[in-house]
């Protein structure tokens, strides 16, 4: 019996794939691909990894994986998957069969295979174990605000069920986003691990004030300016329109008139329903072009300056599986107000101020609440920095490598 418990213990050594065709995607799945991958690759000197993905999407990524850490296989498609997997269009049938194909051909030998993200899911014939990452279930609970045709709604469907099908082990990011997958899906509950969003180091208290308004000059704001942040998809789900109708209802009351808001999101290369048209409208009737300003995408070394400069980030989702970007703002020092929704209260923990989403009222009485009281923002901000410190991806590196170890170990490695 001891020496089977030993034996049970033994890590063994594994050939593990890894779509990441994902790569490039400016969103949540596409840095938690990135990073996670790169964590796996850095803190995991004992397997082999091969990273399967698009031809472009290699060419235009310079931060893949050293060679000497992970071996790629290219394949030609029509489109990189990462835009391809869109709310509005769908991957070519050829493209998916190309993806599988170079899998069977290039990944004899795998012990597991591993998709950090459901969005560039494809078919595999492979006796390797599989394991698939659905980070929430927004799809599924608010379909009218994630796809603007029944066409798109289906596909997601039927992918999305094939591949909880498909995997032997579902990952997501937060015990909020567990727990939906299993009420959703019917999972049972073994089958989800949770391996977290993180923080990148980069994201921290900045010293240097003349840079950061150096940064933000090239936005339009002005270094007197007091910002109200948002961050994030510019989409249905994340209740734009509410936070805007509270915004005009605070600059107008009495407080704080001059604080700007300040939207980062892209527009110009969201592959996911956007309503950015209908927010831009509506910041337009109710007057309030000049206090609204639309950055479009902001990438990271000059994201972390917007995060310095702002009073306060702003999350007013309906739904979110993490919410990244209010563990940006707290590594950064910067108090977070955010809905109650999803995984939010359990990322942001005490550092933060809650309303409910259909309430921008509440959401304007605890935007004023902050920006009336330095003592409460240097107190949240004080807790943020410690809840941040709380995740990082060598961590969520350590915990998906633990649940790989165990699946293998469980159903024994295969070999060619």
């Amino acid at each position: 019996m001891a020496t089977a418990a030993r034996s049970r213990d033994v890590a063994i050594q594994m050939k593990i794939g890894v779509d990441v065709s994902g790569w490039i995607n400016r969103r949540a799945f596409g840095r938690y691909t990135r990073e996670l991958v790169r964590a796996l690759v850095s803190v995991d000197r004992r397997n082999d990894y091969w990273l399967f993905l698009d031809a472009e999407t290699a060419r235009s990524s310079e931060d893949l994986p050293p060679l000497e850490r992970a071996r790629r296989v290219l394949v030609e498609t029509s489109r990189p998957a990462a835009r391809a997997a869109s709310a509005s269009g769908y991957r070519s049938l050829r493209d998916v069969w190309r993806m599988g194909r170079a899998v069977r051909q290039h990944g004899r030998g795998l012990d597991l295979f591993y998709f950090p993200s459901l969005h560039t899911v494809f078919p595999l014939s492979t006796q390797a174990k599989v394991v698939v990452t659905l980070h929430d279930t927004t799809a599924e609970r608010h379909p009218e605000l994630i796809f603007p045709t029944r066409r798109g709604r289906l596909l997601w469907t039927l992918k999305t069920r094939w591949a909880l099908w498909r995997a032997d082990l579902i990952f997501t990011v937060s015990e909020a986003a567990k727990a939906d997958i299993i009420r959703t899906f019917g999972v049972i509950e073994h089958r989800v691990k949770v391996v977290p969003d993180a923080v990148d180091a980069g994201f921290r208290p900045l010293g240097d004030r003349a840079q950061t308004a150096r940064v933000l000059a090239r936005y339009g704001l002005h270094g007197e300016d007091r910002v109200v942040l948002y961050v994030g998809g510019i989409a249905p789900h994340k209740n734009l329109e509410t936070l805007i109708d509270a915004y005009a209802s605070l600059i107008r009351g009495p407080g704080p008139g001059s604080a700007k808001l300040v939207i980062v999101g892209d527009i110009q290369e969201n592959v996911f329903h956007s309503n950015y048209p209908a927010v831009r409208d509506r910041v337009a009737r109710l007057g309030l072009g000049g206090h609204v300003v639309f950055t479009g995408f902001v990438p990271d070394p000059e994201l972390v300056h917007f995060y310095n400069a702002s009073e306060v980030l702003v999350l007013p989702s309906f739904a979110e599986g993490f919410g990244l970007p209010a563990l940006e703002a707290m590594a950064c020092g910067i108090p977070v107000v955010a809905s109650r929704a999803g995984a939010l209260p359990e990322v942001v923990g005490d550092a933060g101020l809650f309303f409910s989403p259909h309430a921008p009222l509440e959401l304007r009485d605890r935007l004023q609440e902050l920006l009336e009281d330095q003592g409460l923002r240097e107190e949240l901000a004080r807790r943020g920095l410690r809840r941040a410190r709380e995740f990082s991806w060598e961590r969520s590196a350590q915990a998906a490598l633990a649940a790989f170890d165990a699946l293998v170990r469980d159903h024994g490695p295969r070999r060619a």
